[in-house]
């Protein structure tokens, strides 16, 4: 309910953003007529179009967002036609007959103070719903995101109805308003047919915005000037993190987790592939003790986590324990089996992994956090679970103690001591390091480039000194809702962080091949500061998407600015993540 409460809000929120202005003309554009007939049913389309590419783009794959590209292109000529005949009704004699019959229809339709039919306002409701649904902030890329973990159910349709639900309303206000206000003019004016050109000009106006970006670009930058602040609040207030944090655990006076009865283990179905193992199910792992860990391939937290888990599937194995990987991907190129094949491989994995690309098997433990680590005992109840890094002798315990209960003999009894290496290692100390930073819009905080256009190339220069954890582009770059992308050779990423450890999710945009860059820290050579995957002189290679280490510095002491350069075109960055 608290979801469904924030989601509501969030899209009245909506009517605050600039991001939403290249959508309003088409939206008055019916201000005028009778509310029933021609305001509601616009809203009602714009809302059930929203809801529809919002689940699809949610669930589904590239194909369902070139779709909606294409969608969105058609929408565009549907409403460029309508404002050209709105603000130049003599052009109409010029096009073919069907065209002209059309082209008057709607612009008698949504300039007419006379009754118009509802099934157009609703098309065109349709047709600016395609123009909306790209408009985000950051509470509908927590909606988003939550929709993807949920996946394609009545659930995930009806939180984004909520925030769809929510925008209605304030652009119900406006409506209303507006009309009010036209109806107004008109009668004191006489001024009707200027309104109209008016109209039409707004109209072509929002066309031009939304086919150079700017929609989904400077508006969505400026919006996050102005309501991100207020949706950020609404989000902390309610709790909704993708960050794990554990609670403190109760133990007898050995060290112990007291365990607790958490239910009987859900089903492992709905695994697109299984790596090592034919599939496992809940009944055939009856008599063994499970450790079922969620993680993803570029997740750093899972990757220092990784170690231990390992080192628990070799000691333990022949005591009856049985260790699972669920992969759940973050990231697109995580979907990719061979990419999970390949890095599983790199990684040293060979303990059984289910590919969870629908989110089945996450959907089933209802979890919401990577590394998620679940316990079940011989008889398939879960006993303990724990979230994200850390406890890892208490972690230990469990599994001993598991595995007495089994009726294993002579069960070692010893703490594994984990030597890793790389982007493996353990995080340092330091509690105040500089946070996960996402690349692309959806989810992007401290962006300091002049420029802030956004799904289109575009120059991106610095122009201030970067403060702590800002970060900023030069050169020419697209930049995504997931991911930014470098269009032309010698492009840089500048970071001013505040850790230990660097790392940076990386990938070429094309199989197969190679980006060269070179790293600095500080304007100067990382020498032995430099990251597993760069040499002393910072010089390094993008061949796989996947996590770099980049900085490993002494300690996690000052400020410091890193700064990538990309010496060739082509490469895709995801995110920072600190150590």
């Amino acid at each position: 309910m608290l979801i469904l409460i924030l989601a509501y809000f969030g899209g009245i929120l909506t009517i605050a953003s600039p991001c939403i202005l290249p959508v309003l003309p088409f939206v008055f554009a019916r201000s005028d007529q009778s509310f029933l007939k021609s305001g509601l049913p616009l809203l009602a389309g714009m809302a059930l179009t929203f809801t529809l590419v919002a689940t699809l783009a949610a669930v589904g794959g590239g194909w369902v967002v070139q779709a909606n590209q294409y969608g969105r292109w058609v929408a565009l000529v549907l409403m460029a036609f309508f404002g050209v005949t709105l603000l130049f009704p003599h052009i109409g004699d010029r096009v073919m007959r069907p065209l002209v019959s059309a082209g008057n229809k709607v612009s008698e339709a949504a300039t007419s103070s006379k009754k118009s039919p509802i099934g157009t306002s609703f098309l065109l409701g349709i047709a600016t719903g395609l123009l909306w649904a790209p408009c985000a902030g950051p509470i509908l890329g927590l909606v988003l995101t939550g929709a993807a973990l949920q996946g394609a159910n009545v659930g995930s349709s009806l939180l984004l109805l909520t925030y769809a639900a929510g925008a209605v309303t304030s652009l119900m206000l406006a409506l209303l308003i507006g009309g009010k206000v036209f109806t107004a003019m008109k009668r004191s004016l006489g001024a009707g047919e200027w309104i109209r050109r008016g109209i039409g000009a707004a109209m072509l106006i929002g066309v031009v915005a939304i086919a150079l970006g700017l929609d989904t670009g400077l508006l969505t930058r400026l919006s996050n000037q102005t309501t991100s602040g207020i949706e950020q609040k609404l989000v902390d207030k309610l709790g909704l993190s993708r960050t794990g944090s554990q609670s403190p655990t109760a133990a007898d006076e050995n060290g112990t987790p007291v365990l607790s009865d958490l239910g009987p283990m859900p089903s492992l179905d709905g695994a697109v592939q299984w790596l090592n193992s034919p599939p496992l199910t809940p009944q055939a792992l009856k008599g063994k003790v499970v450790l079922i860990d969620f993680w993803t391939y570029s997740c750093i937290n899972c990757l220092r986590a990784l170690p231990y888990v390992k080192a628990w599937a070799d000691k333990y194995r022949s005591e009856g324990l049985v260790v699972i990987g669920v992969h759940a991907p973050e990231f697109a190129f995580e979907r990719n089996v061979n990419n999970v094949i390949q890095e599983s491989k790199k990684l040293g994995i060979d303990y059984p992994i289910a590919i969870d690309n629908n989110y089945s098997i996450w959907r089933a433990f209802n979890n919401q956090y990577w590394p998620a680590h679940y316990f079940i005992d011989a008889k398939g109840e879960i006993r303990y679970e724990h979230f994200g890094e850390g406890e890892y002798p208490q972690s230990e315990r469990v599994i001993q103690q598991l595995l007495k209960e089994a009726g294993a003999k002579n069960v070692n009894t010893s703490i594994s001591q984990v030597q890793a290496k790389g982007v493996e290692q353990a995080a340092g100390q330091d509690s105040d390091i500089s946070p996960e930073t996402y690349l692309g819009y959806m989810r992007s905080q401290h962006f300091a480039s002049d420029n802030k256009v956004t799904d289109a190339p575009a120059d991106f220069t610095i122009s201030d000194p970067l403060d702590l954890n800002e970060w900023g582009l030069q050169g020419n770059w697209t930049v995504g809702d997931e991911k930014i992308t470098l269009n032309k050779p010698n492009g840089r990423i500048t970071y001013r962080f505040h850790a230990r450890d660097l790392h940076l999710v990386l990938g070429p945009q094309e199989q197969g091949k190679q980006i060269r860059f070179k790293v600095t820290l500080d304007g100067k050579e990382p020498g032995e500061m430099h990251g597993s995957d760069i040499s002393a002189s910072g010089e390094g290679v993008v061949t796989d998407q996947r996590l770099y280490q980049l900085i490993r510095r002494p300690d996690a002491g000052g400020e410091h600015s890193f700064t990538i350069e990309f010496l060739d075109a082509g490469v895709n960055a995801y995110a920072f993540t600190f150590g």
